[in-house]
């Protein structure tokens, strides 16, 4: 059951609205279409032939648009674009310039930032934002730091151009340095107001736009992420097809480090950090 879209539209707009995302809603989750782009290459980042390109500057958001913040094409799924498009236009009726900051991640380019993190290339942080000393922890405890803010390479969300980074460029000018961080969405952050917004369409469950936070709750694996939004009707296809078998095949054949812990705990893994409860 959809809950009800509240507090930032007419009863009117509402209304209107409400009804044309929850009939291109259903009709997703009725779509045949989308089976037959699920496949293993697809599910693990392999492959983008699944995908479209698509840019926020083919919507029209009037004064909302932050013109001194380059716009950027992204690859997303088809089913998707429609559905995205709508939501940077409510977005920006409410003066909210709706931006991805990313989208599609294939499998090589979740590998080289695992690797790096593992090779001390990239830092790894804790709950606090602290840096992770990861040669203090052994190898077991190195893949969970790492996971709390990562992903696996071939069970990222972002493999499928179902799930999207975004944030406010209303809120910010050209010299502002994104970061993606809890302190930028929260309280007093710069993108606050944005995602206090966003959570009346989204909420922690599937809003009438389709949208929602996979990880708005901390359940001890993968950090909240407040700015990481899905669009559910497609990405839980995606999510419904992921198993064990298909991560653990494309990582045998992968140079990812810590690659035996990984699969010596991938049945630790995948419940805590993957398959993540509704």
């Amino acid at each position: 059951m959809l809950p009800e879209l509240i507090g930032v539209l007419s009863l009117e707009e509402k209304s209107a609205f409400t009804y044309r995302l929850k009939r291109r809603y259903n009709n997703a989750m009725q779509s045949n279409d989308i089976k037959f782009q699920i496949n293993d290459s697809s599910l693990t980042g392999s492959s983008q032939k699944h995908l479209v390109v698509w840019s926020a500057d083919a919507v029209d958001i009037g004064s909302s648009h932050n013109s001194s913040i380059p716009v950027s094409p992204y690859l997303i799924h088809p089913e998707v674009a429609a559905p995205l498009a709508e939501l940077r236009q409510l977005a920006g009726e409410q003066g909210f310039d709706l931006r991805l900051c990313s989208s599609f991640r294939s499998f090589d380019r979740q590998l080289t930032i695992w690797n790096g993190k593992v090779n001390g290339q990239r830092p790894v942080f804790d709950n606090s934002g602290a840096k992770v000393d990861m040669q203090a922890l052994n190898e077991w405890q190195q893949v969970q730091a790492i996971m709390r803010w990562s992903a696996l390479p071939g069970a990222s969300r972002h493999h499928w151009g179902t799930d999207f980074d975004i944030y406010d460029a209303a809120a910010i000018d050209e010299n502002y340095q994104l970061q993606l961080t809890p302190k930028e969405v929260e309280a007093e952050g710069v993108f606050a107001p944005f995602h206090n917004w966003l959570d009346t369409v989204t909420g922690s469950e599937v809003g009438a736009s389709g949208f929602y936070r996979p990880y708005a709750k901390d359940s001890g694996g993968i950090a909240p992420e407040r700015w990481h939004i899905s669009y559910r009707p497609v990405a839980e296809q995606f999510a419904a097809r992921l198993t064990q078998q298909v991560i653990k095949e494309r990582l045998l054949s992968a140079e990812i480090a810590l690659k035996d812990t990984v699969l010596q705990n991938l049945d630790k893994i995948y419940p805590r950090y993957i398959h993540l409860p509704e």
